[in-house]
């Protein structure tokens, strides 16, 4: 039995997966966001409830807002408050007896998507959520790549490409946003659901909500089609410079703005111009399983390809 928790900052999700990876239990209680000893009594609780209801000792896997310090084992969070600076992973572990797996909340969707069965075949997947935030997780062989520091993935800290600076006005036009982590021009404040909004506002002055602006494009509204038009090829050229260093198989899209599917109509026929010569766009799906990605990839971490 795989168990699964996606850590939130209000609540946590757990899910049990049986091997044919169907979802056989679910429950949610509040995230003690304050208190970390409850915190982690609440996920020990829990792995041991439904060890007794299904009377086996299920594998353990957290995805959480966050990731955990290579060196240390300590978790670097900041909507989970109580878990921050913390070492989850082993305090978990002495109180359940046996090894549990922690991975970033983007990574754990893109092993739920590369572990659908319309997907298992595929060498690589990178998924990618264009949601509040962007950012990304990179699964190789139906396991999640972290890399040296588990930072792997975290595709919103990278800068703007010179080609996306010049698209969106060089000379005092492009707007240059300030990121969370003390930085400028990270694509996190671009390609995401409030990219999209504040670079409207940037251009035309009038803040918008991203569904109306979609609903104006739609419409035939000129500022709309203008807009939706640049950002489609600031889309392609972000993701023209991430595809030429990854090369994944597929790529799947989730999170709000990939509801907007003039992106899987767009992107294959812009991204060309911004990959090698001898490279082809990889294929793009929608996510399929949406806030469920979560537990489900959280519980995935302790599978492997046979």
């Amino acid at each position: 039995m795989y168990y699964g928790f996606d850590v939130g900052g209000t609540k946590i999700e757990f899910g049990a997966f049986n091997a044919q990876l169907e979802r056989v239990a679910t429950e949610r209680v509040p995230t003690p966001t304050e208190d970390y000893e409850k915190l982690v009594t609440t996920l020990s609780e829990l792995v041991k409830k439904y060890d007794q209801q299904f009377a086996t000792k299920g594998t353990v896997g957290l995805g959480l807002p966050g990731m955990e310090d290579a060196d240390t084992g300590k978790v670097l969070t900041v909507n989970v408050p109580a878990a921050k600076g913390k070492p989850l992973k082993s305090d978990l572990e002495a109180l359940i007896d046996r090894p549990v797996k922690i991975e970033n909340d983007a990574n754990c969707f893109a092993l739920s998507e590369a572990w659908d069965e319309s997907l298992q075949s595929s060498p690589s997947v990178l998924g990618l959520i264009l949601g509040t935030g962007f950012g990304g997780g990179l699964v190789i062989g139906g396991e999640v790549f972290s890399g040296r520091n588990n930072v792997a993935g975290e595709l919103g800290h990278q800068r703007l490409p010179i080609d996306a600076w010049f698209l969106l006005g060089d000379s005092g036009q492009a707007p240059l946003f300030s990121c969370g982590c003390d930085k400028q021009g990270c694509l996190d404040n671009y390609l995401s659901g409030r990219g999209f909004e504040q670079l409207y506002q940037h251009y035309y002055q009038t803040p918008r909500k991203a569904i109306d602006i979609i609903a104006d494009y739609q419409q035939g509204e000129n500022n709309a089609i203008e807009f939706v038009d640049k950002f489609m090829e600031l889309l392609a050229t972000c993701l023209g410079s991430m595809l030429t260093a990854i090369d994944p198989h597929v790529v799947v899209l989730g999170g709000g703005l990939s509801n907007f599917d003039l992106i899987y109509e767009e992107l294959p026929k812009r991204l060309p111009k911004y990959l090698l010569s001898v490279a082809k766009a990889p294929k793009f799906v929608k996510a399929k399983h949406g806030d469920s990605g979560g537990v489900r990839g959280a519980a995935f971490l302790n599978i492997h390809q046979g």
